[in-house]
């Protein structure tokens, strides 16, 4: 099979937004009738650089990470280790991910859950609503600026925080007028899968004071964090690293402590 690429992705990801269409009305009655997940932007705070840890069987770069992944045991274990939130991979197709999985972390871990995808429509934002996410990922390089705009807006009437993801300076102007509760700089390059860390350090130190600067990607360990948290990081989101150990509760523990510094 041929190696995925951000445009097959976003194709397969328009297919699955077509097939929702028809329960936009269920999708609209679940995301009113939830209860009110915790705030996304208090898991921000703090005087510690923040760790996100994410739940995912598999990537893109990586390939199969963990398989058999429990991701309630494992984003548990991720709380009990110091995580300030969870990141669930939700794409199924290429990262092994469901809904059913954010349900379940939502449910049954108390630190607040992210949803992780690829999201182009507000029927997306209904169903991450729904499944009781706290907050959602948007990616620059995903839509248009004024989708963008529309996407953020909407996540924050539904009461969702909004990570927006930038992999270039010019996406990071776009991912500000958004006005993001947080700006994610992700080391990875979605059109090549390589890792450019310096390229996420000199991004993550313009992210404007004020707006939460998470760092995204190619984190395997302390010293990672915090060159990252010297360049002006308030959080950073961690994944195959974590996600495939088999204990996770120790591996997050190792990340967090790291005191932040001012951009």
């Amino acid at each position: 099979m041929a190696q995925a690429t951000l445009d097959t992705i976003l194709a397969a990801t328009r297919r699955r937004v077509a097939e929702l269409r028809p329960r936009a009305s269920e999708l609209e009655r679940r995301a009113a009738q939830a209860p009110a997940p915790p705030r996304f932007a208090d898991a921000l705070k703090g005087p510690l650089v923040g760790v996100i840890a994410e739940v995912k069987r598999r990537s893109l770069s990586a390939g199969a990470i963990a398989p058999g992944l429990d991701p309630v045991a494992h984003a548990a274990a991720y709380a009990r280790g110091g995580a300030v939130a969870i990141s669930v991979l939700t794409d199924e197709p290429h990262f092994g991910g469901s809904l059913e999985d954010l349900e379940r972390v939502a449910r049954e871990v108390p630190v607040p859950a992210l949803r992780k995808d690829f999201i182009l429509d507000e029927l997306q934002l209904l169903e991450a609503r729904g499944a009781g996410a706290s907050g959602v990922l948007l990616i620059v390089r995903a839509v248009t600026p004024a989708r963008l705009r529309d996407l953020a807006r909407t996540a924050g009437a539904l009461g969702l925080g909004v990570l927006v993801e930038v992999h270039t300076e010019l996406e990071l102007d776009a991912a500000l007028a958004a006005e993001p509760t947080a700006v994610g700089v992700n080391s990875r390059d979605l059109a090549t899968f390589a890792v450019d860390l310096g390229l996420a350090l000199r991004l993550v130190a313009r992210v404007p004071h004020g707006i939460p600067a998470v760092a995204e990607s190619g984190i395997e360990g302390r010293a990672d964090v915090e060159r990252f948290a010297a360049a002006g990081a308030d959080l950073v989101l961690v994944g195959t690293s974590v996600a495939r150990t088999t204990d996770p509760a120790s591996s997050v523990r190792a990340l967090v402590g790291v005191p932040r510094k001012s951009r």
